[in-house]
């Protein structure tokens, strides 16, 4: 039975990782940083999660721009270029020897400050760099059978209080909401904006399949005001539209979704995910419908598409 999407089956090859901090690789049990860091102290930092198929990150410029576009806004200087933040990521993987099922954890924060404060100009040192490369994959019964969603009263928050386009370290707003979803029964938790449209949810974008005026189904999902700039999010639509599915971005209420034909989640780890339930009503018939599992199928092969014209940097 599934419980979110980002349950994995543990794989006791991640007890001896090694991890990279700062540009050394040490053991995981052994993988530490300062108390007095930024990202420690007060959450302040940026990451992405990548996930590596053929031994290569998938889509790996996408996330590289949204995590340099945080940085930028953020006035974070992360120490490393382009170029030497992909090396970095490859040397990882090429120390565990990983080429598929693998997950991948980049954060970057401000450094370590030399007192507990707010304040980014008492920050000493360098930002710090961690790299977690990990042996995971998602359930098959999570893939195939789906989960269900809790409507929360936590909203997405506005771009004055916190930029739903930063993929920050503090997640305290999703936690929330995460926290309540599963505490109602629920394995996640859908989020609306602050006017009370589908907006996404705690740790993955939402999606519903309902049909048109012509008779065939169309894909919505939020106008994306509310939600992160989702990687996985923008290749699905892109996935749609070369395929002549029609896809919208659009506002819609709580009464789509219950009416919906199908409904799916989407999400660096697990890909494509079909939603069953939302606040007790059961979406469509209950099962992953057919334009889920054919998205999950083209997903697939625009995933090895991209990393088929991938090549490793070569080591110095």
């Amino acid at each position: 039975m599934a419980h979110g999407t980002h349950d994995y089956e543990n794989d006791p090859r991640n007890d001896r990782v090694l991890i990279y901090v700062n540009g050394e690789l040490v053991p995981r049990d052994r993988a530490t940083v300062s108390v007095f860091d930024a990202g420690y102290v007060l959450g302040d930092g940026i990451w992405e999660g990548l996930r590596v198929s053929g031994g290569h990150p998938a889509f790996l410029e996408q996330h590289l721009d949204r995590l340099y576009e945080g940085a930028q806004a953020l006035l974070i200087d992360v120490g490393l270029d382009r170029t030497e933040l992909t090396a970095a990521i490859y040397r990882t993987l090429q120390a565990n020897d990983m080429t598929d099922g693998v997950h991948v954890r980049l954060m970057v924060t401000r450094g370590v400050k030399s007192t507990p404060y707010q304040d980014p100009r008492v920050t000493v040192g360098p930002a710090t760099i961690v790299i977690i490369c990990e042996h995971k994959d998602p359930l098959p019964d999570t893939v195939s059978r789906g989960i269900s969603l809790f409507t929360t009263h936590v909203r997405r928050a506005t771009p004055d209080t916190l930029d739903p386009k930063l993929n920050a370290h503090s997640k305290l707003n999703d936690i929330t909401a995460c926290i309540q979803a599963y505490t109602a029964g629920a394995d996640e938790a859908l989020m609306l904006d602050p006017h009370g449209f589908v907006a996404t949810c705690n740790s993955t974008h939402f999606f519903i399949v309902r049909t048109g005026d012509d008779g065939e189904p169309e894909v919505w999902t939020s106008d994306g005001r509310f939600c992160l700039g989702g990687i996985t999010r923008a290749n699905v639509l892109r996935s749609c539209r070369n395929s002549g599915i029609a896809a919208r971005e659009t506002t819609f209420s709580l009464t789509d979704v219950y009416s919906a034909d199908e409904a799916f989640v989407t999400g660096t780890f697990a890909g494509l995910v079909p939603v069953h339930t939302v606040d007790g009503r059961t979406i469509g018939s209950g099962t992953r419908g057919p334009v889920v599992e054919r998205l999950q199928g083209l997903y697939k092969e625009f995933v090895s598409a991209d990393v088929a014209e991938r090549t490793a940097p070569v080591s110095p």
